[in-house]
């Protein structure tokens, strides 16, 4: 059993991942931290709570995944979460892919010698008509 000074209160563990308390209230509620111990009507977090919020807040604070998704993680059995990780791992991949192109869009229309690019472009046309799926 951990010693009571390794505990610390709702607020000093809220600070100490720079996050409001009532972010940890919810995620309590959510089922994505186990029940804090309480003394004197007090929230404590223990060092596994505390790694936890740690874990919580860096896929949080990346995008990495939804609360949804970091409950799958951290509650469900190995083949549910591995999925849920797979599934996010093809969401980011073709994130990626949207954000490539966007880049070599931006690239492009800084380089532009077109003094209008959105009219005059050829590049930018091109690009328009490869994305029309239908007939003309």
């Amino acid at each position: 059993m951990a010693k009571s000074d390794e505990f610390m209160g709702i607020g000093a563990a809220a600070r100490r991942f720079g996050l409001a308390e009532s972010a940890l209230r919810y995620w309590e509620e959510r089922g994505l931290l186990r029940p804090a111990q309480r003394r004197s009507n007090w929230r404590l977090y223990g060092p596994e709570e505390l790694h936890r919020i740690g874990l919580i807040h860096m896929w949080r604070e990346t995008g990495l995944m939804s609360l949804d998704e970091i409950t799958t993680i951290l509650t469900a059995r190995s083949h549910d979460w591995r999925h849920a990780v797979r599934d996010r791992l093809r969401a980011i991949e073709q994130q990626q892919e949207r954000l490539a192109k966007a880049k070599a869009h931006l690239e492009h229309l800084l380089t532009c010698p077109d003094e209008n690019p959105a009219e005059d472009c050829p590049y930018l046309r091109a690009m328009t008509a490869e994305q029309a799926c239908g007939p003309a």
